[in-house]
Order: structure tokens, then C-alpha cells, then sequence
């Protein structure tokens, strides 16, 4: 691919993200606006949540992060509330994560073979993340609604600075900070369905792991501890609502091919540089949407 289409793609993509960000402004502010009261017609529904599914994955399998960090606050601005829309971000992902990571595999962006540094990296991340899901599940359960949504804010304001200058607070590799890592981005993805490719991503990448194994291994780490997370919800609150959880899955293994020749295309610093800057946006957005 020559200079000229790797620059029109970006420009693409940067146009994208503008688009994005005027809709949900104008989502967030339009009094009285409640996207569910207005949409009478199941199918319609179903294929905007299909669409908004294989954005968000195409971001996160991009780029290792941004899934659930762009999906759970765009779902509580549309008026999906918390406690449907992380269970179905939870199965949606699982199904997303191990599919980005076979294809991450398959073209070679990281070595997931049975005796790889990698293979070792995802059961480290899978083990220690098992505490922080737990925790942050019965958390999730027992927070009024109102308190974990302030919490997804919070912690998307918080995992856009990190991301940003995250360099500045973190040495090299070891293993003792990926399990630190992987217990405080399941934390984060128990309790709001957001915050752990931000974390988990940036984190290897900083201390050194190559940036196109960085996503790899987030990706298939993150759809083993999904199900973790959801298998915990479905026996503490019941099942996923269905006709939220089905469509996510359907758009988001759709990008997944796509999301992975992606990283092959696109500089990884330019995307990760757009999803600091979207996810402090969202945290914004959803404050507003609370306070407002």
C-alpha cells in the first residue's frame, strides 16, 4: 500500500471520529431525547446496535482497547441501563475476543503458540484478573445505579490521562506489573464493561512488549475473562437481555477480519492517540449526561 492510501485512510478515520463525536453530543443534549422511546420497530434497533457493535470492535480489535470503553457510555447515553448493557457488552466481547485474537494469530501480528512468551502473557493476565472481576461484579450488583454510572466516567477521564502520559509513571517489562495490570483492568471491566484494553494495552506497550502483540494478547485475554465476568453476572442477577447482547455480538464479529489487517495498515500511535482523546470525550458525555 502506497504513502497516499495509507494517508486517505487515516484522514477516513479521523473524519469518523469527528462524525461520531457530533452525533453523541447531539444525543447527549437533545432535551428529552431517549433513542429506546423512539424506535418502535425491533429490526431497526437491532441494526443500529449491530452497526454501533462493529465500530466500536473495529476500534478495539485495531488497536487492542476501546470496545467497551466507546460501547457502555454510547448504550446509558441511549438509554439502555447499566445493569443490561455490561452483561451483554461482557458476552458480545467474549465472543469478539477470542475471534480477534485467532485472527491476530492467523496473520501474524502475534504468536499465540503453545510454548510463546505470549501464550504465558494471556494465562498470567487470565489468573490475576479472576480477583478483580469477582470483586468488581458483586460491586456492580450491590452500587445504586447512579454511583457506578459516575464511575464509568471517572474512570474513562482517568484512563485517557493514563493513556496519554502513562510513559511517564512506568518502567520496563516485567511480569509481577502485567499481573498488577491485568487485576485492575478486570476490575474495570467488571464493574462498567469499560477500562480494560485502555489499560492493559497501554501498559504492555509501555513496558515494552511489541505493540502488535500488546493487541493481540489483550484481545484473547480479554474474551477469556469476559465470560468469567458474565458467568459470575448470570448466577448473581440472571441471564443478558438477549435482544441487546445477540445484535452486539453479530456487528462486532463482523469487523473482526477487518480490525485485524487494520493494524498491518494503520500507524498503532495515531490510533491509540484517538482513543485517549475519546475516551476523556466520553467520560465527559456521560457526566453530562447524569449532571444534565
Amino acid at each position: 500500500m502506497s504513502e497516499k492510501q495509507r494517508a486517505i485512510i487515516q484522514r477516513i478515520w479521523v473524519a469518523f471520529m469527528l462524525l461520531s463525536a457530533a452525533a453523541l453530543i447531539y444525543l447527549t443534549f437533545s432535551k428529552g431525547f431517549t433513542y429506546l422511546e423512539e424506535v418502535h420497530n425491533a429490526k431497526v434497533l437491532m441494526l443500529w446496535l449491530v452497526c454501533i457493535a462493529f465500530l466500536a470492535e473495529y476500534v478495539d480489535s485495531s488497536i487492542g482497547m476501546g470496545y467497551g470503553t466507546i460501547l457502555t457510555p454510547t448504550l446509558i447515553i441511549l438509554g439502555f441501563q447499566a445493569i443490561d448493557a455490561i452483561p451483554a457488552i461482557l458476552f458480545s466481547e467474549f465472543i469478539t475476543g477470542l475471534s480477534a485474537g485467532f485472527f491476530h494469530h492467523k496473520l501474524g501480528n502475534v504468536d499465540l503458540g503453545s510454548k510463546t512468551e505470549a501464550r504465558r502473557i494471556v494465562r498470567i493476565i487470565v489468573l490475576f484478573s479472576l480477583v478483580g472481576t469477582v470483586l468488581a461484579v458483586f460491586l456492580m450488583i450491590s452500587l445504586p445505579r447512579v454511583i457506578v454510572k459516575i464511575y464509568i466516567a471517572l474512570m474513562l477521564l482517568a484512563m485517557g490521562v493514563f493513556i496519554m502520559i502513562g510513559k511517564k509513571f512506568l518502567g520496563g517489562y516485567s511480569r509481577k506489573k502485567i499481573y498488577i495490570l491485568g487485576g485492575i483492568a478486570a476490575f474495570n471491566k467488571g464493574i462498567s464493561g469499560a477500562g480494560y484494553g485502555p489499560l492493559l494495552t497501554g501498559g504492555q506497550v509501555i513496558m515494552g512488549v511489541q505493540e502488535k502483540e500488546a493487541v493481540g494478547i489483550t484481545s484473547m485475554a480479554e474474551g477469556i475473562v469476559c465470560i468469567i465476568g458474565l458467568a459470575l453476572y448470570a448466577v448473581t442477577y440472571g441471564l443478558p437481555y438477549w435482544r441487546l447482547a445477540l445484535p452486539l455480538a453479530i456487528g462486532g464479529i463482523l469487523s473482526v477480519p477487518i480490525s485485524a489487517w487494520t493494524v498491518k495498515v494503520l500507524p498503532a500511535s495515531m490510533l491509540r492517540r484517538y482513543i485517549s482523546y475519546a475516551t476523556v470525550f466520553f467520560g465527559l458525555l456521560t457526566l453530562a449526561k447524569i449532571l444534565f
